[in-house]
């Protein structure tokens, strides 16, 4: 009886061994090409409680299954990727089960384009979207603790997630949330799986408290191993294991719904624009924008700015905005450009507020603040529409798939896509990363939060070469030890998957990383739930094995 014949005997919901389903699911946004054995699209929580004992008794057996949790796919790491069985949420468990007046329940297989629409009907709103909004879904929001172009002011998803609901290796759904000290106690004197879990993981982390503290990256924003530092509140004496489902991408169990906290969003925004030739000039930038608190600073590089013009009436269309009125908004852009040329890195500073004169201030205010401090040859001004704003938004949300959609012969390689410093040394620090990358003679685009220190390098490569992988793996260790001897994270949104979890020794060293696999063990002993991430190996490179995906990537659920 093969794998798909016996889950099709366990569960309700859809399974399938196809050649053509294997194969969409053998890849996410990530470099690599893992083809499972089987997919299955659970109907329920008691579907997935069913898979969950299904692996443990084959575990138990002595043969090598696992679980791993998919959503959109839109992974940039392989986090999704399995050689065992891959559990698909988006089919069936995709429902907003409760709207509240500043929170929501939903399952993990709801795109977040479809959960916004259902939370701005209450203009409420998640500030921690990642610029792939509108092709990512809940439970990799929440499973790889995103983050995107609000995170400055809000924070990333680790901020909202009140409470989530897992199916743990003993096969029961358990609800976790933050309890205090006393309830602690009470969870720790169940005699149950639940109650092991508290217990174990309560005296990893006291009997290691200093060291798991001082693990803590120096950084706004960080995705980079187990947040086992986040769990215990010395000040509150709160305990949360909230804390370590989020961004635990699916290592720790299978989330079946969660409690996300709801903001609501400022109603008027203004854009500063800021096209600069000199990163020189980038700490005076920051040193004076940051402390006016803007909602966003964004930034993208020349190469990305080529291509969006490039394919300018593209991203209008995607844009679904008025080709003319849009075209006309941008002229003053063109006009900088005839006069200057292109900007090595084009700033976006976003304002928002509740009073639309106000904010129209604000964005006035710090580009006369920056007046003062930069040379006249530096072009700034401000956004004059809300398309105008849309329109340079769309460039930077849509930067990756402009290049792994048109990019032909070379494809698009995540794997030093996501590393953060702190703001103020980015002046220092970016010479050196771009005589590093200098090196390589490759073609790569640069985008991020400038704003928290994080940038998203993305080379364009022929993975069909055998050099590539060499050069992934020199290039990486390079750039991996620039960014650790500046004390920042290799990854700050994007996790680490099948691509940075072997760096993960070098990042925190052997203790912490033997913290990280004690966690995993405690919650999950015989490794069934997506092995071989977040807990790097001596000597492995990942879980399993794999290969480059030479073609393009694709992100269908």
């Amino acid at each position: 009886m093969t794998l798909s014949e016996e889950l099709k005997k366990v569960i309700q919901g859809d399974v399938d061994d196809s050649p053509q389903v294997l194969n969409t699911y053998a890849t996410d946004a990530s470099l690599f090409y893992v083809k499972p054995q089987v997919v299955v699209f659970p109907k329920s929580v008691d579907d997935v409680k069913k898979l969950v004992h299904f692996a443990t008794e084959a575990k138990k057996s002595g043969r090598n299954v696992s679980l791993t949790a998919r959503s959109a796919g839109t992974d940039m790491t392989g986090g999704a990727l399995s050689e065992s069985i891959v559990v698909s949420f988006t089919k069936y468990m995709n429902k907003l089960l409760e709207l509240g007046q500043d929170y929501a329940i939903v399952e993990p297989g709801m795109y977040y384009r479809d959960f916004e629409k259902e939370t701005l009907k209450k203009d409420l709103i998640l500030p921690s979207y990642p610029a792939s909004r509108e092709l990512c879904a809940m439970g990799g929001i929440v499973n790889n603790n995103s983050g995107g172009e609000k995170t400055l002011r809000y924070g990333k998803t680790e901020r909202y997630v009140e409470s989530i609901n897992m199916v743990m290796a003993d096969g029961n759904e358990y609800e976790f949330s933050k309890v205090s000290e006393a309830q602690l106690k009470e969870k720790m004197a169940l005699m149950n799986f639940e109650g092991q879990i508290y217990r174990n993981i309560f005296d990893l982390i006291s009997k290691n408290l200093n060291e798991i503290k001082d693990a803590k990256p120096d950084v706004t924003k960080n995705s980079a191993g187990y947040y086992l530092w986040n769990v215990y509140d010395e000040k509150e004496k709160t305990f949360d294991l909230v804390k370590l489902f989020v961004g635990a991408q699916g290592t720790l169990g299978l989330m079946t719904k969660a409690k996300i906290k709801l903001i609501h969003p400022d109603k008027h925004s203004k854009m500063l624009l800021i096209f600069l030739k000199d990163i020189n000039l980038l700490t005076k930038i920051s040193q004076t924008i940051l402390p006016l608190q803007p909602e966003s600073f964004e930034a993208y590089d020349d190469n990305t700015f080529k291509m969006a013009m490039k394919f300018f009436f593209e991203i209008i269309h995607q844009m679904k905005r008025n080709l003319l009125k849009v075209a006309l908004s941008t002229l003053p852009e063109f006009w900088i450009l005839l006069a200057g040329g292109i900007p090595k890195l084009v700033l976006l500073a976003e304002f928002t507020g509740n009073n639309e004169e106000e904010v129209s201030k604000k964005a006035e205010s710090a580009k006369q603040a920056l007046e003062k401090v930069l040379p006249i040859s530096v072009k700034m001004r401000v956004t004059q529409s809300k398309d105008e704003e849309e329109e340079f938004w769309a460039i930077r949300r849509d930067s990756f798939n402009l290049l792994r959609k048109h990019v032909r012969g070379l494809r698009t390689a995540p794997f030093i896509d996501d590393f953060s410093v702190k703001a103020d040394k980015l002046p220092e620090f970016l010479p050196k990363l771009y005589k590093i990358m200098s090196k390589y003679k490759m073609i790569y685009t640069i985008a991020g939060h400038i704003g928290d220190g994080n940038f998203h390098i993305i080379p364009l490569m022929n993975l069909a070469d055998p050099k590539s992988k060499l050069i992934i793996e020199k290039l990486s260790k390079e750039v991996y030890n620039l960014i650790l001897s500046f004390d920042g994270t290799i990854t700050s949104e994007h996790n680490d998957g099948i691509i940075r979890t072997p760096f993960l020794r070098q990042m925190y060293g052997d203790r912490v990383c033997e913290l990280f696999a004690e966690t995993k063990k405690i919650f999950d002993p015989l490794d069934i739930f997506n092995p071989g991430k977040k807990v790097p190996i001596p000597g492995k490179s990942t879980g399993g094995t794999f290969e480059y995906a030479t073609e393009h990537i694709n992100t269908k659920m």
